[in-house]
């Protein structure tokens, strides 16, 4: 008689409710091929190496199969040599994207070679989540033309349902809840077995129900709420740490928080992050440099934080995906309102695509830069002219910056040094935004070698000063923490006029 975990497995492959995923004859077919190695790749939890090693068994192999895992320390040692084995039959290298470069480098290098010199006594079977391939290719390009690859994606709900079929079958019950299973596994077979393992241990079905056949009484809320109240034990320091990033900039824009919640979100348990970037402008500054200064590796690596095993950033592809299905089920089911509180931002709804938009004249770039580099610490939006020259290419460059000074930044900070009056550029931006003076949008920076009067009209508003003859770092540090404290006002009036909004709803 079946037992739950024989039926609805948590590990290891399932027997009972094994469904041929939708890929599983190109599958066994390139297995069975001599010499022509084979890249794997798709989302952790969809169901890989269950149907690799199902496939084995079925074409009894298995006696001339080796399995290697790149999170295993011995293992990325034999693999490194690999080239050394003559004839080592069948080797599976499991999370190919896990391996230093060094090692994903031999790889490569390796498959070139048995496929140049024929060799049919060696075949290498490389599992890795989405864009493997792409990343084996980055380490040179003829390599693509020596390798299959299969794609593993989202399972369609009918393979879902039929893993549910074959349970209910086997325990002699039925699961009236499945269709919100299934919805909510998403595609992955891994979590259609966790959830109805956790719909039958609830009702206390443990083994095949004797006679009758039963039905589960049991709603998906209630499911859904024992699991993420146990995921929330697992992973909730995990999300928090992540959201966090590697220095809480409480006033920022949430990068990192912003980069989970999508990944939450994608159907393919990954994003890349250039093309999440084209449709969030208004994160293209603090995620774009959390990713180029390494930040986004250095948190995910960082042994404190525990966040390795639930998540992987591959820089050559640009490329973060989750590695635990079961991470993958909790963020996407998190109450991000709720978890940005908890991480302390102030607020994370911006009624504006940039922060602060920066106008100055060209011999004060060095201040304007100073500016920019600072307040992109803090994980902040600007508008500074020499970031966005990409983008102005091509563009009507009017249109295009008018609309950033008059509406979409929070605040304008305008460097007001001696040459600002003279230069065409600045007169253009400061008549885009001379209607914001009475609205406490524009910050003035008055520099001390400005001659006197030249701007009269702007000491209406209140602002900060600059002067050449003293330190420069100690006065950007102090103008930013001024401007840092002007945005977290502006962040929490309007997180108070949100709350006040669904109260009075």
């Amino acid at each position: 008689m079946p037992s739950l975990s024989d039926v609805f497995p948590l590990s290891g492959v399932p027997t009972i409710t094994f469904v041929e995923p939708v890929e599983y004859a190109r599958l066994k077919v390139a297995l069975e091929a001599k010499g022509r190695g084979i890249v794997i790749e798709g989302p952790s939890g969809i169901g890989k190496t269950t149907a690799v090693r199902r496939a084995i068994e079925e074409l009894g192999i298995k006696q001339s199969v080796t399995e290697l895992s790149a999170r295993k320390l011995g293992d990325v040692e034999v693999i490194e040599s690999l080239p050394d084995f003559p004839d080592a039959g069948v080797v599976v290298v499991d999370d190919f994207h896990r391996l230093p470069s060094r090692v994903s480098q031999k790889v490569a290098d390796y498959l070139k070679t048995l496929a140049d010199e024929s060799v049919e006594t060696t075949k290498l079977v490389i599992l890795g989540i989405n864009k493997a391939g792409e990343s084996l290719i980055s380490f040179g390009r003829d390599v693509a033309a020596r390798m299959e690859v299969i794609r593993f994606q989202r399972e369609p709900d009918d393979h879902l349902r039929e893993v549910v079929r074959l349970g209910e079958e086997s325990l002699n019950m039925s699961i009236p809840i499945s269709d919100e299973i299934i919805a909510a596994a998403n595609g992955s077979f891994n979590l259609v077995q966790f959830l109805c393992h956790d719909a039958c241990l609830a009702k206390g079905i443990t083994k095949t129900v004797a006679g009758p056949k039963a039905t589960l009484d049991i709603s998906f809320e209630l499911v859904n709420g024992r699991i993420m109240d146990r995921f929330e034990a697992e992973f909730g320091r995990a999300a928090i740490a992540f959201a966090k990033g590697t220095k809480l900039k409480r006033e920022g824009r949430a990068p990192y928080l912003h980069l989970l919640k999508w990944l939450g979100e994608a159907d393919e348990w990954s994003i890349d992050v250039d093309r999440v970037l084209a449709l969030h402008s208004e994160l293209r500054g603090s995620i774009g440099q959390v990713v180029k200064k390494g930040y986004l590796t250095d948190l995910i690596n960082d042994p404190t934080k525990q966040l390795s095993d639930l998540l992987h950033y591959e820089p050559t592809t640009k490329v973060v995906s989750v590695e635990d299905p079961k991470f993958y089920y909790f963020i996407r089911n998190l109450a991000w309102s709720k978890l940005a509180i908890q991480v302390g931002y102030l607020n994370i709804s911006f009624g504006q695509t940039k922060d602060f938009a920066l106008s100055f004249a060209g011999a004060d770039r060095d201040v304007a830069e100073a500016l920019f580099d600072a307040l992109t610490e803090n994980e902040l939006e600007v508008f500074y002219d020499k970031n966005e020259q990409s983008r102005i290419l091509a563009e009507n460059v009017e249109e295009y910056l008018g609309p950033i000074y008059r509406t979409e930044a929070s605040f304008v900070v305008c460097l007001l040094g001696p040459e600002y009056p003279n230069k065409v550029w600045t007169k253009f931006e400061s008549d885009a935004f001379k209607a914001r003076f009475g609205t406490n949008d524009v910050i003035p920076v008055w520099f001390a070698d400005a001659s006197p009067g030249m701007f009269d009209e702007s000491r209406k508003v209140g602002g900060l000063t600059f002067d050449r003859a003293n330190d420069f770092q100690e006065q950007i540090a102090s103008i930013v923490e001024e401007l840092c404290k002007k945005i977290a006002d502006r962040r929490l009036s309007a997180a108070h006029v949100a709350r006040d909004d669904l109260d009075a709803e």
